[in-house]
């Protein structure tokens, strides 16, 4: 079946056009002025409206098992509530238990995955190291599509790396072709203030901001980064919260080293007083690492946005409800670590970034898709309003508002870490695969429509990209 988005205005990354767009196939066939229906085709009128790619949040962690439970959000429920809020495409994680193989955790991933409502691809975590974790590496990047490896440089005694184990995988991904990233946080420190932290009598949600500092983060950026260099890597930084590790991220990139930064929409707007909350139930829901930071942190986020410094945004989506953060009642060091935010993503970044002038709506469509699509090597086929990509699309309604809250969110968790903030430009429909998932509140989604998404070593995808693009060029405007 067809779907004509008719009247709109389409904004890539690059530039922004009055233009139809046809999809047909689960592909747009053609973007231009005054497309025609084909015969029994849906027409979704855009008019006053934006048609934009569909978000990618490249960091989600959907069914978790983390802490002793398990993210209450699976792959189905997750990936409705993005697509409710105009986000098409995540990128998970596959996290091995220590000693597990890496190519078991993909299985096991897989199976969990295969419900999911929209696409999906993944990072596999490296939380140990042997020789068998090095030919599993070589196995996931050449038979499975996996191009991008996840190091955990915090939770000590748990999925932890050490510099043994971050040498070795950083060598190994470039010799695959792969990115290593990192979640720059060091697990020594943290373990020590904990216990530092602890002493003092702090044992509510209050003492987890003051046992992961600010330096805490831009120790171990510095040091991932550094590691990178030495081996000419490139390298990149998930959830940046603070101003010493944007500020690692920015020198290097200065020096000429190539090191991509992404930004979660809730360090951008929420700060570290939900923490000293007197409930105990709201400040539990906040607990995430790194966590949220003094508002001065997030003004020097925004800025690394707009500079080109920071390039992604993200969520890191793993949700767990009251009673499983009650596990910390007593030590904040047991509450599960996880906020939501994957519905939430790209209304609050275009209120707090286009409505307040610090982004324009080319650089929102960069931040919420584009980069990552090109990071993580999806691009052109995800990312971008054109002949040929995928026809997941958002027609984007920056005029009409909400009121983002529990009681209307598709995610299953208990709480909204945006909860009552009201927010401008929002998403009236959602195409996903050339079909309308979303329609001004109404969700039609199919349990099990989501692909997993393959992906070409970096430097061996030159000859695909350029058979894409080919593809692209005759009819890039079509009269």
């Amino acid at each position: 079946m067809s779907l004509l988005i008719r009247g709109g205005t389409v904004v890539n990354a690059d530039l922004s056009q009055r233009a139809d767009v046809l999809c047909e196939g689960g592909l747009i066939r053609a973007v231009g002025p005054d497309l025609q229906a084909p015969a029994g085709a849906e027409v979704v009128d855009a008019g006053g409206a934006l048609v934009m790619p569909g978000g990618i949040d490249p960091h989600t962690h959907m069914q978790l098992p983390f802490m002793g439970t398990v993210a209450v959000d699976d792959f189905y429920d997750g990936t409705c509530a993005g697509l409710a809020g105009g986000t098409t495409t995540i990128i998970d994680f596959v996290i091995p238990d220590p000693q597990e193989p890496l190519l078991a955790a993909f299985r096991k991933w897989r199976g969990w995955a295969e419900k999911a409502a929209s696409d999906y691809a993944f990072h596999v975590a490296v939380t140990w190291w042997d020789e068998s974790v090095h030919r599993d590496m070589g196995t996931l990047v050449h038979d499975e599509g996996v191009t991008s490896f996840k190091h955990f440089m915090a939770y000590k005694n748990a999925i932890m790396c050490d510099d043994e184990t971050l040498v070795n995988s950083f060598k190994r991904a470039l010799e695959l072709g792969a990115l290593p990233t990192v979640h720059a946080e060091n697990g020594e420190l943290v373990y020590l203030l904990q216990a530092e932290v602890a002493k003092m009598g702090i044992t509510g949600p209050e003492g987890h901001p003051l046992s992961r500092p600010p330096m805490v983060e831009g120790e171990a950026a510095n040091r991932a980064i550094a590691i990178a260099d030495v081996l000419g890597v490139p390298i990149y930084v998930v959830h940046v919260s603070c101003i010493e590790s944007a500020e690692a991220i920015a020198r290097a990139r200065a020096r000429g080293q190539r090191v991509y930064g992404e930004v979660l929409a809730g360090h951008l707007v929420v700060d570290d007083s939900v923490y000293r909350n007197p409930d105990f139930t709201v400040a539990a829901a906040h607990v995430m690492s790194p966590p949220f930071r003094p508002k001065g942190h997030q003004e020097f986020l925004w800025r690394g946005l707009q500079a080109g410094s920071l390039h992604t945004t993200a969520t890191d989506h793993c949700v767990f409800c009251a009673p499983q953060k009650a596990a910390g009642k007593a030590n904040f060091a047991q509450i599960p670590n996880g906020c939501g935010g994957v519905e939430e993503r790209l209304a609050v970044l275009w209120h707090e970034g286009v409505n307040s002038g610090r982004l324009t709506p080319n650089e929102f469509v960069a931040i919420t898709s584009a980069n990552a699509a090109r990071i993580f090597n999806l691009y052109p086929r995800k990312g971008l309003v054109a002949p040929g990509a995928d026809a997941d699309l958002v027609v984007w309604d920056p005029s009409a508002s909400k009121t983002l809250s529990v009681k209307t969110q598709k995610s299953k968790v208990d709480y909204n870490i945006f909860e009552g903030r009201t927010v401008q430009g929002i998403a009236a429909a959602t195409v996903s695969q050339g079909k309308l998932v979303y329609a001004k509140g109404d969700l039609r989604t199919t349990r099990g429509a989501g692909r997993y998404l393959k992906r070409e070593p970096f430097g061996a995808n030159f000859e695909a990209v350029k058979r894409r693009a080919d593809t692209l060029a005759p009819t890039a405007v079509a009269r």
